[in-house]
């Protein structure tokens, strides 16, 4: 039976190391849009990493970005919704973890630029034209931009111990998950999550869950794989999201998501 909807997260899963996507995935993907199922891209990544796939692989529709905080038109270069997380619950979620962890540093994610404080030392290349430094964290609250998430990154303490740290000194102030285990955990407003954006999305479509196929690696992706009808955990996947997940396909090196898609549709 062919989805209706394919709902696939970006890095370590539709995209290879190397973050580009095969030619056999970009095949199976326009198969399946030529067949009538509707690709949405669900990611932690903001918009403007969305734009600078598109640009070059040619993929368009639609993005659920940053973790679920926006609807993002990647045609149109529009965000069409989002649910952004109150300065105020930002602070508390710090000033949280500071008291748990310490030494750790904060930084705002606004869609457009990330602005980080001392401290603050996850530094991505591809985001070199987007950082914006301040000179300390209290000036990250009085910020004049939406808080699409807040980032709380430590050199000592890893992803999965941030996030139950987090968890237990801030729960309910805001929504935690992370992508790996660098040690960066992403805040979002309470209950934001990749599942309950890309329901909504599918929803206003008339799609139920029984007709999305998921893929995903890491426990970010998990709110959407355990929602979707049919869901696949990459071979490269955190070891969470395999024991949570009972399909498993390739890695994204060995074009995983290919390798579902062409079950159900006619690759040319």
């Amino acid at each position: 039976m062919i989805p209706k909807l394919i709902a696939t997260d970006l890095d370590g899963t539709l995209l290879r190391n190397d973050r580009t996507v095969s030619e056999r995935t970009l095949r199976a993907l326009r198969a399946a849009t030529e067949a009538g199922v509707e690709v949405v891209f669900v990611t932690a990544r903001p918009p403007r990493f969305v734009d600078e796939l598109a640009a070059g692989s040619g993929l368009s529709g639609t993005a659920v970005c940053s973790n679920g905080a926006l609807v993002y038109d990647v045609g149109t270069r529009t965000v069409l919704k989002s649910r952004t997380l109150p300065p105020e619950d930002a602070r508390k979620v710090a000033e949280a973890l500071t008291g748990a962890v310490g030494g750790v540093g904060f930084a705002v994610e606004t869609g457009h630029k990330v602005v980080f404080a001392p401290g603050y030392g996850h530094r991505l290349p591809e985001d070199a034209e987007a950082e914006f430094p301040v000179d300390s964290v209290e000036a990250l609250w009085s910020l004049d931009a939406p808080f699409v998430k807040l980032l709380a990154w430590s050199a000592q303490v890893d992803a999965d111990t941030m996030l139950a740290t987090a968890e237990s000194a801030a729960g309910g102030k805001a929504q935690f998950t992370h992508s790996g285990g660098s040690g960066l955990l992403e805040v979002s407003a309470s209950g934001v999550t990749k599942a309950g954006t890309l329901s909504a999305l599918c929803a206003e479509r008339g799609i139920d869950a029984a007709d999305v196929i998921a893929f995903g690696d890491m426990p970010n992706d998990l709110t959407i794989l355990e929602w979707a009808g049919t869901a696949y955990a990459m071979g490269n996947a955190h070891a969470s999201v395999r024991a949570a997940v009972t399909r498993h396909t390739a890695s994204n090196e060995e074009d995983g998501v290919a390798t579902v898609l062409e079950q159900f549709v006619t690759v040319g």
